[in-house]
């Protein structure tokens, strides 16, 4: 198989279709588009459960673990409360190393206000790269929770901020010195700073008390992904305008250099939106200094189409994320 997500078809046929046992408690499981399980113990509180696994640099990787766990508790609605680490690291791994990753995940979780509740570290040889596995946990009332089953056609599709910001972070910080053959040193820099525009938690809290109907986070496998995955969940089509997907230069230059597809990037820190006045969402969330915009319509059937201009073609089943073709370059 590729490296990346499986697709949806062995997610189905070899995962999904295999999971029959249910507990009452469960009110949300594992399925296509939904990235978070939701258990009820009582009427008026829910638990959030997500779990995200990543392999990167050491000096990020619980930043980008972490903001992934959290940002998939953050659309549901609900409260980040805490994260657990699973830290699977090469043998060549020092201490000094584990001990920065964990000063990193420290001073991200403090910005966030949540806490590091456990987890496990151990050295293997099963892996020559660190790998970091997140469970995130939050909670919220049972009447607020977000669903992306609450999303209908004749709905406003909004984008916050700008897609391929995730991978847009680490192809600049880890392909620094190729990236300074063709472009000033400038750009490289503020690039890595889209680091700061990983959370989405402050648009999903505005969008919540704004008559958002449905949220999801864009990430691995970019926007397509996440609109399939978004549209496939609900039961809708789409009208998407790839014109006004919202993108920032460095990413398209980034893109260009590498040959990758900025719509099949990485974007954590971007979250997909529906709503039955995107107008009124996307005012809601400027005001609260994000940017969003309004890029397409949910429709009634199943066709997912793209629009550029006069072109027309359909949105296809979600492929691995373009960083992973970085990723086997370096190696």
């Amino acid at each position: 198989m590729k490296n990346g997500k499986v697709s949806e078809s062995v997610l189905v046929r070899s995962i999904l279709k295999r999971i029959k046992y249910k507990r009452k408690e469960i009110l949300c499981g594992a399925g296509i588009g939904t990235d978070c399980a939701i258990l009820s113990f009582s009427k008026d509180e829910k638990l959030v459960l997500s779990t995200n696994p990543v392999s990167a640099p050491m000096e990020d990787i619980t930043v980008y673990s972490i903001h992934k766990a959290v940002n998939n508790i953050a659309v549901t609605g609900a409260e980040p409360l805490g994260v657990m680490l699973s830290c699977m690291l090469p043998e060549e791994c020092e201490e000094k190393q584990l001990q920065m990753m964990m000063s990193r995940a420290e001073e991200i979780c403090q910005t966030l206000n949540i806490q590091i509740m456990g987890g496990h570290t151990e050295v293997t040889k099963a892996v020559n790269k660190p790998v970091v596995t997140v469970t995130g946990v939050g909670r919220k009332e049972s009447d607020n929770l977000s669903d992306t089953r609450a999303v209908e056609p004749g709905q406003d599709v909004v984008v916050s901020k700008w897609i391929g910001l995730e991978g847009t972070v680490r192809a600049a910080k880890e392909c620094k010195d190729a990236l300074l053959t063709r472009y000033p040193v400038r750009m490289i820099d503020e690039a890595m700073e889209f680091e700061q525009f990983l959370s989405v938690i402050p648009e999903a809290a505005t969008a919540l008390k704004s008559g958002v109907c449905g949220m999801h986070d864009v990430s691995q496998g970019g926007i397509f992904a996440a609109l399939w995955e978004l549209a496939q969940r609900a039961g809708v089509g789409l009208e998407i305008d790839l014109k006004k997907l919202p993108i920032r230069q460095e990413t398209i230059e980034i893109c260009e250099f590498f040959d990758l597809n900025p719509y099949e990037l990485l974007s954590g820190g971007s979250l997909l939106m529906t709503t039955q006045d995107g107008t009124g969402l996307v005012a809601a969330l400027e005001r609260e200094g994000i940017p969003a915009v309004i890029v397409g319509k949910t429709t009634d059937g199943n066709d997912r189409v793209l629009f550029n201009e006069d072109e027309k073609r359909f949105l296809e089943p979600p492929k691995p994320d373009s960083f992973y073709q970085l990723a086997e370059r370096k190696e």
